[in-house]
């Protein structure tokens, strides 16, 4: 009977161990997971901060006060415009040629 007893403490053992291991990891895949979901929740509001920021980088007016600014760009009036013509006449396709 004492050997009977004897490997009933001992499973008895093993299985308290292995459920002190399972809820070990269980705890720390759960902070895992929270970690996760918050780093997520951070991310996208970050998304959301840059969409935000590249629309207000995208107005026309800012884009047009930038072209000036930095590019030294002008609007095109007919004072600046160079007109270019072509000297030379190019011929006409031939109609009905050869098939």
């Amino acid at each position: 009977m004492s050997r009977l007893n004897i490997v009933l403490f001992v499973v008895l053992l093993a299985s308290s161990v292995y459920l002190v291991d399972v809820s070990y990891d269980a705890r720390r895949l759960y902070a895992e997971l929270d970690a996760a979901r918050n780093q997520e929740k951070a991310l996208a509001t970050e998304f959301e901060r840059l969409q935000a920021e590249r629309q207000a980088q995208a107005t026309p007016l800012k884009v047009e006060r930038i072209a000036r600014e930095r590019l030294a760009m002008r609007n095109a009036t007919p004072a600046v415009t160079q007109y270019v013509t072509h000297a030379e006449a190019v011929p006409a396709p031939a109609s009905g040629g050869a098939r």
